[in-house]
């Protein structure tokens, strides 16, 4: 039987290298497309947020733990209700040339946060009322009511600043640009202080080194691993998680971040079976999870029938895991009695189509869910994630640890074919709610309300997975599952 993987530790396969290729180049590979590279906009792949957030610098970002970090502001101030957040400009200039202004930040900041409506993310900015310029180089963001997550918003890559030149291309504000090598990698370096309109640092040029990014499937990314030619490979999830002794490693440290988020099957059609609540919410009590994360041997994997992780912050802790008082034997013979009352009724069951992305775990994932629903009598069908499905897998970590997020994912503005308008109004009061109290209140009502109309099916929080050789600087677990580029271009003091 393979090993064991706890999810917060480090399985170590072997302490090798240390951390850099010969020429001082960091070597990193992505798991993903490199079609990345050319994302613009603000609704961005994952691939292409690690890029965004390389190249264009918000006011704030994230160091290598996911803690938020000076960028275009270098210092801030919350005033005391929480209703206001005043950030002060660093020196420097624009890629034009210019000084960093307030007007123009204030500008680029508004036309950022326009660009997200309609998303979960702009859902999660709702509550801003203000960006007002207060001098040349400070600005102020006024707020209907308390965001405690306020600033690890404003770190979030779409949140970043894309300058046009006078020629209508869009460069990069910094910290890093990039360029293509002959290997077909992306070479990114950290540009020089004085470029940045910056005083000149004596330690620059013995401290950066060049990170070389490529993407690549799972296998490839890994296998590269394996041979040496890289030493860092990001991206991993669910659907590529590397199991020990099923997937040919041979060297390298597994690091599993601790992450929360949504796992599970969303509904993605509501003709037919799929119409009615209390079917849809046969299939999530269908499901045998303890039995599902149990093929992928995972230690500490914890299996979950709720929207909201308990992990988060404002979580009253009112609303438990579901049919706690059912077997698993119960609750599936409840969901066949749903189901065979469909049939009785006459009606057609077709075979429900499950979109989910290509992979190993993504097989592990279908098989189990396959098994269960065949206990209850319903068929399904494996179809590629570009497709629609009946029903999909969604993989998302969370990119704060508060309730909103999770419920803000499930709305009727994102998902559009199950949800709760009730749940989403009880959402929208939390969000104007200036007592912590009460809105923890409103949130749990919003989780009850989201919970019952069943568009969502949770599994188990997300897995996020990356391989980093020992000796590699500027790299750390992270709760966002995030692990920007420019921490590991900075070699130690």
């Amino acid at each position: 039987m393979a090993a064991r993987l706890p999810v917060i530790a480090i399985l170590s396969m072997l302490l090798a290298s240390c951390g850099q290729g010969r020429d001082g180049t960091l070597g990193v590979a992505v798991i993903g497309d490199a079609a990345a590279l050319k994302e613009r906009g603000q609704r961005l792949s994952p691939s292409a947020q690690l890029v965004r957030a390389a190249t264009d610098e918000g006011l704030v970002g994230f160091d290598e733990q996911g803690r938020v970090v000076p960028a275009l502001a270098d210092r801030w101030i919350v005033t005391d209700n929480g209703q206001s957040y005043i950030f002060r400009l660093r020196d420097g200039t624009w890629p034009d040339g210019k000084r960093i202004t307030a007007d123009v930040a204030a500008a680029l900041l508004r036309k950022a946060i326009a660009g997200l409506k309609g998303t979960a993310l702009g859902l999660d900015l709702a509550a801003i009322d203000e960006v007002r310029v207060m001098a040349d180089r400070v600005i102020e963001i006024d707020l209907a009511a308390p965001v405690p997550e306020l600033l690890i918003l404003l770190a979030q890559p779409e949140l970043s600043f894309s300058w046009k030149n006078a020629k209508g291309q869009v460069v990069g504000t910094g910290p890093m640009a990039f360029t293509s090598a002959e290997d077909g990698a992306q070479l990114f370096t950290l540009i020089p202080p004085e470029k940045r309109g910056l005083p000149q640092q004596e330690s620059f040029a013995s401290r950066a080194r060049a990170v070389s990014l490529s993407f690549a499937k799972a296998a490839a990314a890994v296998a590269r691993f394996d041979d040496g030619d890289v030493d860092v490979v990001l991206g991993g999830k669910v659907d590529n998680v590397p199991l020990a002794g099923r997937i040919g490693l041979t060297r390298g440290n597994v690091q599993l971040d601790p992450v929360t988020g949504l796992f599970g099957l969303v509904v993605t059609r509501t003709e037919g079976f799929l119409g009615g609540a209390a079917n849809r919410e046969a299939l999530s009590m269908a499901i045998d999870r303890d039995a599902l994360l149990g093929g992928f041997n995972i230690g500490g994997w914890q299996p979950t029938t709720r929207i909201v992780s308990p992990d988060a912050e404002d979580d009253l802790g009112t609303i438990g895991e579901r049919w706690q008082g059912m077997s698993m034997e119960e609750r599936q013979a409840q969901a066949s009695a749903r189901v065979a009352a469909w049939k009785d009724a006459g009606r057609a069951l077709p075979t429900m189509n499950i979109a989910m992305a290509d992979g190993v775990g993504s097989t592990l994932v279908f098989d189990a869910l396959r098994r269960d629903f065949a206990r209850i009598g319903i068929a399904v069908r494996r179809v590629p994630e570009s497709d629609r499905g009946d029903l999909r897998l969604v993989d998302v970590a969370a990119r704060y640890g508060r309730a909103t997020w999770f419920l803000n994912q499930l709305s009727c503005t994102v998902q559009k074919a199950v949800c709760s308008p009730a749940g989403d109004e009880r959402v929208a009061e939390a969000r104007r709610a200036l007592d912590p109290a009460a809105r923890a209140a409103l949130l749990a009502e919003a989780e009850a309300e989201i919970t019952a109309a069943n568009g969502f099916i949770p599994i188990a929080r997300p897995l996020r997975w990356s391989m980093v050789r020992s000796g590699t600087t500027g790299f750390a677990q992270s709760p966002w599952g995030w692990h920007p580029l420019p921490p590991m271009a900075w070699l130690p003091r």
